[in-house]
C-alpha cells in the first residue's frame, strides 16, 4: 500500500493502472476510521481492481461551532487498518493542497435535497460536502465510489451531483454496520462517555419503534414520529429531526410505501444521526 500527499503524485501512481485498464474503487473518509469505513473498503475490494482511500477533515463542510478543530487526525492508525483490509492507495492532501492559496470562487451546490434535514440544521454543509467530493472524484477519477448508507441524504446529494454533473462513476451505498447493541458505527461515538453510549443505542431502538408502529398497521405518521421524538427527549437526546421520507428523500404521502425514517438528534455535545429503511408492505 502506498500513501500519496499530492495531486501529481496520485496521478502519477494511477496512470499505470489507467494504462492497465483496470478499474479503480473509491472511498472518501475524513478518516479515524472504524469497522464501518473498513466495509467499504472490501466493498470496493469486491468490485474493483485497485482501491484508493482519501483521508481528507474537509473544512469547508463543518459549520461556526461544529468539531474541525477537534476532529481526531489519526493517520497512522488509519493506514494500518487500511493495510489489513487490503487498500491499495492512501490519498492524504493537505488543505493547502485541496484548496490552494486563493480564494474559493466556485462551490458545488445541490439544491432542494440538501436544503432538508440535515441541510435545515447545517447551513452550507452539504455544499462543503458536494464541492470536495467533486474535487476528490476529479483527481481521482474512479469507476465506482462507495458511501455508507448511515449518511442517507449524504448519500443521495452525491447520488445527484454524480448524474447532475455527468460523473460516469458508479455510486454505491453500503449497508450501516453496527456495534452488538445496535448502534450505529460512527467517528463521532468516540466523544461519547460509557454512560452516554448505552443511551446513544436508543436511537436505534426508536427507529426500530417506528417500524413496528408502522407495520401493525397504525396509519397517522405524523403521530407515530412524535412518539419517537417525545421518546428520545425523555431519554435525555436533543432531538433535531425524527423524519420519514422516500428513499430519494421526497415527503411520504403513502405510510405503505416504501420509506427512510431518519434521526439526528444531540446527546451532551455529540450530533448522532441513523436511519433505517421500511420496505413497503404492499
Amino acid at each position: 500500500m502506498r500513501t500519496e500527499v499530492t495531486l501529481q503524485g496520485l496521478q502519477a501512481a494511477l496512470s499505470p493502472v489507467r494504462l492497465a485498464r483496470k478499474s479503480i474503487g473509491f472511498v472518501p473518509t475524513m478518516g479515524n476510521l472504524h469497522q464501518g469505513h473498513i466495509a467499504l473498503v472490501k466493498e470496493a475490494k469486491k468490485y474493483c481492481d485497485v482501491v484508493v482511500v482519501s483521508i481528507f477533515v474537509n473544512p469547508t463542510q463543518f459549520g461556526a461551532g461544529e468539531d474541525f478543530e477537534k476532529y481526531p487526525r489519526t493517520l497512522e492508525a488509519d493506514s494500518q487498518l487500511l493495510a489489513d483490509a487490503g487498500c491499495d492507495m492512501i490519498f492524504a492532501p493537505s488543505v493547502q493542497q485541496m484548496y490552494g492559496n486563493k480564494p474559493q470562487l466556485t462551490t458545488v451546490q445541490v439544491d432542494d435535497i440538501a436544503n432538508d434535514l440535515c441541510g435545515k440544521s447545517r447551513p452550507g454543509h452539504f455544499t462543503g460536502v458536494a464541492t470536495v467530493v467533486t474535487k476528490l472524484f476529479n483527481m481521482v477519477q474512479p469507476n465506482a465510489a462507495f458511501f455508507g448508507e448511515k449518511d442517507w441524504q449524504q448519500l443521495a446529494v452525491i447520488r445527484h451531483l454524480t448524474t447532475d454533473l455527468c460523473f460516469s462513476i458508479d455510486i454505491i451505498g453500503v449497508p450501516i454496520v453496527r456495534d452488538e447493541q445496535g448502534l450505529a458505527l460512527s467517528s463521532r461515538n468516540g466523544y461519547l462517555s460509557s454512560e452516554e453510549k448505552q443511551t446513544a443505542i436508543q436511537i436505534y431502538q426508536t427507529l426500530k419503534m417506528v417500524e413496528q408502529d408502522i407495520k401493525s398497521g397504525q396509519t397517522d405518521l405524523d403521530a407515530i414520529l412524535q412518539r419517537g421524538r417525545d421518546y428520545l427527549a425523555s431519554q435525555g437526546f436533543v432531538v433535531d429531526y425524527l423524519e420519514a421520507r422516500t428513499p430519494d428523500l421526497k415527503p411520504v404521502n403513502d405510510i405503505q410505501q416504501d420509506m427512510i425514517i431518519l434521526a439526528a438528534a444531540k446527546l451532551g455535545s455529540t450530533r448522532l444521526i441513523d436511519n433505517l429503511h421500511i420496505k413497503s408492505i404492499h
